[in-house]
């Protein structure tokens, strides 16, 4: 396997393993993912906690208290995984960030069927927001969106672009495409 890190970057970089979210109820969270979008449950461990050191400051930057009750990790289709921690702490805030917050993020799931996968989400009764919405201008043409959130308010987009997007026509780095994940 050849190593495609850009020369002058992080040395061996192949590509994301996992991003992690806290959520807060492991198991709600996982019906989400697994029975309603369709995601593969891998395992699940903890807890982890340090009840007299500071493991959990030095290691992950937390309350030297906070106790991860469980983590999950999950497939998403032939993506990358999503980590799901479920954590208590002293200090534990909850977070309602809108996209435009800094530090605020979103989960994008690639669908081939941007329509059927609204009416699957309306059927679900989960609320979506304004869309699909197509793009028809700029490097972004091709695509469609849709965002909505999940029960506990984490923010997810649908994406759809079966036939590729503008800036493939002069790119000199090719994003990932799940009609060829590999490369």
């Amino acid at each position: 396997m050849s190593d495609t890190a850009a020369p002058s970057g992080l040395p061996g970089l192949v590509g994301q393993d996992h991003a992690g979210i806290t959520v807060p109820d492991l198991d709600a969270a996982l019906a989400f993912f697994v029975d309603v979008l369709g995601c593969r449950h891998g395992y699940t461990f903890g807890p982890i906690e340090d009840g007299e050191g500071t493991f959990m400051t030095a290691a992950l930057g937390v309350h030297p208290r906070a106790r991860i009750k469980r983590c999950a990790l999950i497939r998403i289709g032939h993506g990358s995984n999503l980590e799901l921690f479920e954590y208590e702490a002293p200090d534990q805030r909850q977070i309602e960030a809108k996209n435009s917050d800094i530090g605020a993020f979103h989960v994008a799931l690639y669908v081939h069927d941007i329509e059927a996968a609204k009416a699957y989400l309306d059927a679900q009764g989960i609320e979506t927001r304004l869309g699909p919405i197509p793009i028809t201008a700029g490097p972004n043409a091709g695509q469609s969106i849709l965002y909505f959130q999940s029960p506990w308010g984490l923010q997810l987009e649908l994406i759809s672009y079966p036939r590729g997007m503008a800036y493939e026509a002069d790119c000199a780095v090719k994003l990932w495409d799940p009609r060829s994940p590999a490369l």
